[in-house]
């Protein structure tokens, strides 16, 4: 009987319910209802059934006893079964909390690179309580890539069974992309529709996010907190991952809520984010407080390195070991050109009119002209007379827009006053004269078909030509504007002068246009053409919807600020879309400034230029600009800005007096992981294995096990190579119905495009399956490849091993004879969890039938019996009856083994929590101290996040007595039995050494 909180039931053994056999794939413990066992049928009349028990509910589960273990003989050629079993429970069997290692970090489709495999490392530190991380690392280093490692290993070990991710809408399809491409992860895209899709499938009543185990859904969906908060509190997840998760800053916004309803439900949580800090400490502590509640006392005075380096990781592409492990996959970036624009005759007076009119300098100033101009702005709203010239600075089409806006909203508070009885503001209608001659002036500017008629729209044309932008070429390039009427009217004149021929529509099919009015799937649609080599597009004009997060690198390497943002961190996002990881060839960047000779005129030359410079200088030297400004949030920063022209100020004086020029800490904050080197790669785990951890063996093996000479007949599979002699095969799940449920949670977009009900092509090799995604990218209608890269997490790996650990009946367990084995030795699986029912320790013992002999490691016996593809079977063992007999006595001695080591296993566990404990009840103490004379409530708040901490901590404690399992026995066979004639299926396997591993 288990101790209270223990799980008897862990992730790869058989139990019995309701006189079936089920094979247990997880287990989680829950508030009410006991252990959640998530089971797969294994007798006849449940096969391949899923299914769901509690133990609190179904009170007949029954975990058969290691000591009634049935003894079976092992006639397979070779072995094969008995190694397969032993194999798959290996691969079933989550990693316990004492292995920090990483066990899967080189096993994806991705360069394995050290910086890349950070974040994982920090998230399984033993400082850490739980996996709750912030990575903050720069625009471009692959903060998607650092996120898939990371869950990988928490899958690895049975701490992400359910996944929750939650991005913008903007980089979902991206996000999902990757992880299943490169990762083998597949995430139920849960946008609106699909949502409605799945309660249109379920039972009525039933919550949407049960029903797929990992799912990804945006932000924009999810944020409206009170349509699915009953949902999503009646839920807890292995792991929650949130980007862009600057947005969680602000207090009382509906992402706020949002995070503070997933994060106490999830063991895990990773945020990201490229801006992570606002510029105030007390915002940056409130975010942190989401990973750990209690990491800091006083949200106004911490040491960012110090107090929270265990929380964060953060680097910029200057960085020493991210510098050092690019190499040719990302290159350097060229100079940003700022090319000149002088304004034409028509542009002048409109310089002139804003000027003289709208923007006066103020007095004292000695950059916005001269101190006899100490006229007001005829706005009645300051910003938005700025709003007026940066408008200008965008384009003559955007600015006629927001000036006929503007008349309008004049018009409407003219008459509501009317209608009140009021006098309206008298200053209304110097503007409405003002925003008269405006449109007048704009009026006289012609409409960009025509040379001459914008000076910015002619070079513009001027450098597509020059960087070879043209029907007959394959060059790409992405021209951003904030103005959504500039874009589309460069998109409506600048093909047409570049030679590109319009369809009948007249539409432009090497032309596409992005902003945040475009709608979710048009934007997706939009992303994808861009990244595919055949699709016709050659232009894109997009807005800062796609400056945040959006890869646009992958088919260009030319980017044009046709008007710029005057934030520094904007540029940056901007710069990020083709300067970041995988970008081949130099990120080339330029803008168009528009200048002016009227005396006084602000023009690009007064922010936008020295912005640029400013942008470039700061990444040559730390690799980022965020901390140049000491505003980490675009809109702020620009409002700041602004704010300091108004008052006569400079841009140069703006960016010296920024609050985090002195603010040493923020340059531990953003420079914390500069010092780790090449040498301190990450560590590795120890991860037995009767294949040498070769996945490709194993799946081979299995496959020959399973289904002998009729695969092909059975699931279809075939098996060929590539021209370049490269190995794949492919088999066909609808042959397979257990195996195709499991594939449902694929993207339905991969799933209809590629066949993969009828035909799935997989491939063990790292290269074809690299170029199959490359191909994909040069394709004109997908972005999925061909052939999925078999990870050890992969589906099809997944299900192979469960379908191999049934092969043995109901508690049974094989003979594995060799003539190296001089007295019967007992595999015996030994298990310690905690209250939550994850494995604490996990010990692969050997227990021999002579006495005398101690017990040893698993891995050390099956060596010493060679066992292996080369062992040839040489009969039964000698006597079967006599060795069932020892099972008994066998389970005794490994419990007693386990017992005598628990003091030291115990202690490699309660040193984390212990020191944990004790920054605890210090962070308790000083917080009570520090709220003397404070409410109540705040009292109740600390003592209440202590108190949740405490039982946290008293659950990730060992209990109760080890699960014991009887995996397998090694014999000596009868002396007169006949070898193996020939070897079993082919296999690249060999025999188990673990100093190979």
């Amino acid at each position: 009987m288990a101790e209270q909180g223990q799980t008897r039931y862990p992730p790869g053994a058989q139990i019995l319910v309701r006189d079936e056999e089920w094979l247990v794939r997880a287990v989680r413990r829950t508030d009410h209802d006991g252990d959640r066992i998530e089971a797969t049928g294994v007798s006849e009349f449940v096969r391949d059934e899923e299914a769901v028990f509690f133990t609190g509910i179904d009170t007949g589960i029954e975990l058969l006893e290691p000591e009634k273990t049935r003894l079976v003989p092992d006639t397979s050629s070779y072995f094969r079964r008995g190694r397969l079993f032993l194999e798959a429970v290996l691969r079933k069997t989550p990693l316990p909390q004492t292995e920090r290692g990483l066990a899967l970090a080189d096993r994806f489709l991705l360069d394995p690179l050290p910086y890349q495999q950070r974040p994982a490392e920090l998230a399984l530190s033993l400082r850490n309580l739980r996996p709750r991380i912030l990575i903050a690392d720069v625009v471009g280093l692959g903060k998607t890539l650092e996120i898939g490692l990371t869950l990988a290993e928490l899958i690895r070990r049975g701490r992400g069974e359910r996944i929750l991710v939650v991005t913008p809408q903007s980089v979902l399809e991206q996000f999902q992309h990757e992880l299943w491409t490169r990762f083998s992860i597949p995430l139920v895209r849960l946008d609106s529709l699909g949502i409605q899709r799945i309660q249109r499938e379920i039972p009525a009543g039933r919550n949407p996010f049960t029903h797929y185990k990992r799912v990804i859904i945006s932000v924009d969906t999810l944020k409206n907190i009170g349509q699915y908060r009953h949902h999503l509190e009646r839920i807890q997840w292995d792991a929650v991952v949130i980007d862009e998760s600057h947005n969680l800053i602000n207090q009382g916004s509906q992402r706020r809520a949002l995070a503070e309803t997933l994060t106490p439900r999830t063991d895990a949580l990773l945020l990201a984010s490229a801006t992570p800090h606002n510029g105030d400490k007390r915002s940056f502590a409130d975010l942190v407080s989401l990973l750990d509640p209690a990491a800091i006392v006083d949200r106004d005075h911490y040491d960012p390195a110090e107090d929270l380096g265990h929380l964060f990781i953060r680097r910029t592409k200057i960085s020493p070991e991210v510098r050092n492990g690019i190499g040719t996959e990302w290159a350097d970036r060229g100079p940003t050109r700022s090319l000149r624009c002088p304004a034409n005759e028509a542009e002048e007076r409109i310089f002139a009119e804003l000027t003289e009119h709208w923007l006066p300098a103020p007095s004292g100033s000695t950059d916005f002209g001269t101190a006899d101009q100490e006229r007001t702005s005829v706005s009645t709203d300051p910003l938005f007379a700025y709003n007026v010239l940066k408008t200008f600075l965008s384009s003559h089409k955007a600015l006629g827009e927001l000036v006929d806006r503007r008349v309008t909203s004049l018009g409407d508070r003219v008459r509501k006053a009317a209608g009140d009885g009021t006098r309206p503001d008298p200053a209304i209608d110097g503007e409405q004269a003002a925003l008269a001659r405006l449109r007048g002036l704009i009026e006289t500017m012609g409409d960009g078909s025509a040379p001459g008629d914008s000076t910015k729209l002619d070079t513009l044309v001027e450098q597509l030509e020059q960087i070879g932008v043209g029907p007959r070429s394959d060059t790409r390039a992405v021209i951003f504007s904030e103005r959504v009427e500039t874009l589309k009217w460069l998109a409506e004149k600048v093909p047409a002068r570049l030679g590109f021929t319009p369809d009948k529509d007249g539409a432009f099919k090497a032309v596409r246009v992005m902003h945040g009015g475009v709608v979710e799937e048009q934007q997706r649609v939009i992303r994808e053409e861009f990244s595919l080599a055949g699709a016709p597009v050659r232009l894109l004009f997009a807005g800062d919807v796609a400056s945040e997060g959006v890869n646009l690198h992958r088919q260009c390497h030319h980017l044009i600020h046709y008007d710029i943002p005057w934030s520094l961190i904007r540029i940056e996002q901007r710069n990020g879309r083709i300067d970041r990881y995988g970008q081949r060839h130099e990120p080339q960047f330029r803008a168009l400034i528009l200048t002016s000779d009227h005396p006084g005129a602000k023009d690009d030359r007064t922010v936008a230029e020295k912005l640029l410079t400013r942008e470039e200088e700061a990444h040559k030297l730390s690799g980022t600009a965020e901390a140049e400004t000491g505003y980490y949030r675009a809109d702020e920063e620009e409002r700041r800005l602004i704010k300091e022209l108004m008052a006569g100020g400079t841009v140069e004086g703006f960016l010296a007096s920024a609050p985090a020029a002195d603010d040493t800490d923020l340059v531990d904050l953003f420079g914390q992981v500069d010092t780790i080197t090449d040498e301190e790669l990450p560590a590795r785990a120890e991860v037995p294995s009767l294949f040498d951890g070769d996945t490709a063996a194993f799946v081979d093996t299995a496959l020959a096990e399973l289904y002998e000479d009729r695969a092909d007949d059975a699931i279809g599979l075939s098996r060929s190579n590539d021209a370049k002699q490269r190995p794949y095969f492919s088999l066909s799940p609808s042959m397979a119905p257990d195996l195709l449920r499991r594939l449902k949670a694929l993207p339905p977009s991969y799933l209809k495009e590629q066949g993969v009900a009828e035909r799935m092509i997989l491939s063990f090799d790292r290269s074809l399956a690299q170029d199959k995604l490359t191909e994909a990218r040069e394709a004109t209608d997908t972005i999925w490849p061909t052939v999925s890269y078999l990870s050890d997490i992969h589906p099809v790996v997944e299900w192979l091993t469960d379908k191999v650990l049934v092969q043995f009946g109901r508690q049974e367990a094989p003979v594995i004879t060799s003539p190296h084995v001089q007295h019967p030795v007992f595999l015996i699986q030994g298990v310690y969890s905690n209250a939550l029912g994850r494995p604490t320790v996990v010990r692969w013992m050997a227990v021999s039938a002579d006495p005398d002999v101690p017990v040893g490691e698993m891995t050390d016996a099956l060596r010493a019996a060679e066992v292996g593809p080369g062992l040839a079977r040489t009969g039964e063992p000698r006597d079967l009856g006599h060795l069932q007999s020892l099972v008994p006595g066998a389970v005794a001695r490994a419990r007693e083994h386990l017992e005598e080591s628990k003091a030291d296993w115990a202690r490699q566990i309660s040193g984390p929590l212990a020191d944990y404990r004790e920054r605890l009840t210090g962070w308790r103490q000083e917080s009570l101290d520090s709220l003397s004379g404070e409410s109540t409530r705040r009292k109740q708040q600390v003592e209440k996040t202590a108190d949740e901490q405490a039982h946290l901590l008293d659950q990730l404690n060992t209990v109760g007595l080890p699960l014991l399992r009887v995996l397998a026995v090694l014999a000596r066979p009868a002396a007169d039995a006949a070898p193996d004639e020939a070897p079993d299926h082919p296999t690249p396997g060999h025999a188990f050494d673990p100093a190979e591993n």
